[in-house]
């Protein structure tokens, strides 16, 4: 996309995306630095999860334009693919595969160089190198979870996004997510879906509010009054915004 500087990882133009005659996004438009950590809050049916669909290739936007790392998402949507990681609510792995063989499959799939020994130390991050012989039919949410994060990791992406990731962690998950996010924060950008706000304003560089598929508010984390942001988002998240 034409305009999109040298340290922006991410940039969206008048971005719509419809649904027959309902606009999931309306008119979204912003640049998110390279190196940030993006929190996306809103109310279910804001829009959240389409944007991050549209920005991983997954969904083409209705009109409008957005690019990531520089490679629009439409026309450039092969090489993208190898530049980004995506953590979502479906894990995205085989459950007839051993721990180790699904990330081993990705990391073929990914062109990974070194991915016997990618793979071990990835498990090992997650704490799930004591299973990795064993079928992920076994596993339950939480180790699936965290063996996603394993697999979105595996090609060491520029930009990592991830929809609702503490969601079925239990604390120790959760804690083992925190030690891995801080240890790679200064290797990616980080998109994140929350509706945790403490926790997404805790790890945010910047702060994105959407509601009815248009912004409500952008801002920068050390620029933010918190008491007016929690406002504003409690009265999104409460009444909506028409």
């Amino acid at each position: 996309m034409e305009g999109a500087g040298r340290d922006t990882a991410l940039e969206v133009r008048d971005l719509s995306r419809a649904f027959g005659v309902r606009k999931a996004l309306d008119g979204v438009s912003l640049e998110v630095p390279s190196g940030a950590f993006l929190s996306i809050f809103g109310p279910n049916g804001a829009g959240k999860t389409t944007l991050v669909k549209v920005l991983t290739t997954l969904l083409n936007p209705t009109s409008g334009a957005a690019s990531v790392c520089g490679l629009d998402v439409v026309a450039e949507a092969v090489a993208l693919r190898h530049r980004i990681g995506l953590i979502s609510h479906n894990p995205l792995l085989y459950p007839d595969l051993t721990a180790e063989e699904n990330l081993l499959f990705f990391a073929d799939l990914y062109g990974v160089q070194d991915a016997e020994e990618r793979a071990r130390e990835l498990l090992e991050a997650v704490e799930l190198d004591h299973r990795r012989l064993d079928l992920t039919r076994t596993f339950s949410r939480g180790m699936l979870q965290r063996l996603s994060i394993a697999r979105a990791l595996l090609h060491r992406p520029d930009v990592l996004f991830l929809d609702e990731p503490y969601s079925g962690l239990d604390p120790h998950a959760m804690d083992i997510l925190d030690h891995l996010i801080a240890q790679i924060r200064g290797e990616h950008t980080f998109v994140m879906i929350s509706h945790d706000l403490d926790k997404g304003l805790q790890l945010c560089s910047h702060a994105l509010i959407l509601a009815s598929g248009r912004v409500v508010l952008y801002e920068e984390r050390d620029a933010l009054d918190e008491a007016a942001f929690k406002e504003t988002y409690r009265a999104t998240v409460g009444m909506g915004v028409a």
